[in-house]
C-alpha cells in the first residue's frame, strides 16, 4: 500500500493564518515540513480520508488528479474533515470525462450533509453508503471496518483499519483514548501500521480523551506491544498536529524518533 499524508494539521492548519503566536511565527520563519494544512491521506491514489477544504490545494502541490479517486471515507463531519459542497467540481460540466462515481461512506451525519450537497445528482455521480462501527465493507480490493472514536460525544465518530494486500493499517483520528470497544476490537490484530492523533502535544494525561498528546501516544504504544497489536516491524505514525502544542517539527521528531515513531508531514508518501 502507498500511503500519501496529504494534511497533517489540526483544525486550524499549522500556522493558523491569524495568528500572532510564537510556534506560528517560527512556522512561518523556517517553513518546510512546520506548514502544514488540514489533515487527511489517499491510499494507492484510490481511496481518500477526509476531504478538507484545503484538498483541492493539496492536489494542486502534489500533483494528483482526484479524477481517480474512487472511494471517500469520512471519520467525521466538522469542519476541517468533511467539505462535501466542494465535491460538485467532479460533476460532469465542471469536470469531463470521469467513467465512475464517488463512493462516500460515513456515519449518519455524513450522509446527511452529503446529501444535503450532493443528492440532487444521480448514482451515475456519487453513491452513499451508511457505515456503522465494527460491521466490515468492501471498498474495491480493500476491506475496511470503522471503529468507535472517542471525540465528539454529538456524533459517532469513527476510525478506520483498511486491509489491502495483505497489509493491515489503522487510520486513527480524531480521537483521544480509543474507547474500550476499540481497544477489544483492536487485540491482536497486528497492524502493520498505525497513523495516530497527536494534536495536543505534552499533556498531564496519558489517556487523554477528545484528542491524544505526547503522553497518550506513548502510552497507545505501550499497550499496542503489551496487546500484540503492532505487527513485528509495525509502525506508529503520528499526525493532525496543532501550533497550541508549541511544538514544531523539529521538536517532535527528537520527542518521537527515539521511540521509533515517525512523524507525518504534508506530502509524506510511504509504502508498506
Amino acid at each position: 500500500m502507498k500511503i500519501h499524508f496529504l494534511g497533517t494539521a489540526a483544525a486550524e492548519g499549522f500556522p493558523n493564518s491569524f495568528c500572532q503566536c510564537e510556534a506560528c511565527a517560527k512556522a512561518w520563519e523556517l517553513g518546510g515540513k512546520n506548514i502544514r494544512t488540514r489533515s487527511s491521506a489517499i491510499i494507492d491514489d484510490v481511496l481518500k480520508f477526509d476531504y478538507s477544504p484545503d484538498s483541492y490545494m493539496q492536489a494542486l502541490r502534489d500533483k494528483l488528479n482526484y479524477g481517480r479517486l474512487e472511494h471517500l471515507i469520512v471519520t467525521h463531519t466538522h469542519a476541517d474533515h468533511y467539505n462535501p459542497a466542494d465535491l460538485f467540481c467532479r460533476v460532469e460540466g465542471f469536470a469531463h470525462g470521469l467513467r465512475h462515481p464517488l463512493h462516500l461512506y460515513g456515519n449518519d451525519s455524513v450522509m446527511s450533509k452529503g446529501r444535503s450537497a450532493l443528492g440532487r445528482f444521480d448514482s451515475s455521480q456519487f453513491v452513499f453508503h451508511l457505515l456503522r462501527p465494527f460491521q466490515p465493507f468492501a471498498a474495491g480490493d480493500a476491506t475496511i471496518t470503522p471503529l468507535l472514536a472517542d471525540h465528539d460525544k454529538f456524533e459517532t465518530c469513527l476510525l478506520y483499519v483498511i486491509e489491502k494486500d495483505g497489509k493491515r493499517v489503522l487510520y486513527g483520528h480524531d480521537t483521544g483514548w480509543f474507547p474500550e470497544a476499540t481497544w477489544e476490537w483492536l487485540k491482536g490484530k497486528r497492524l502493520d501500521f498505525a497513523i495516530l492523533d497527536c494534536t495536543h502535544g505534552y499533556t498531564s494525561n496519558n489517556r487523554n480523551p477528545n484528542h491524544m498528546g505526547v503522553e497518550t501516544i506513548f502510552e497507545v504504544q505501550r499497550v499496542f506491544r503489551e496487546e500484540g497489536v503492532l505487527a513485528g516491524d509495525g509502525q506508529i505514525a503520528v499526525t493532525h498536529f496543532t501550533h497550541n502544542s508549541g511544538l514544531l517539527h523539529d521538536d517532535f521528531i527528537g520527542i518521537f524518533e527515539p521511540a521509533g515513531i515517525l512523524v507525518a508531514y504534508d506530502s509524506l508518501v510511504v509504502h508498506i
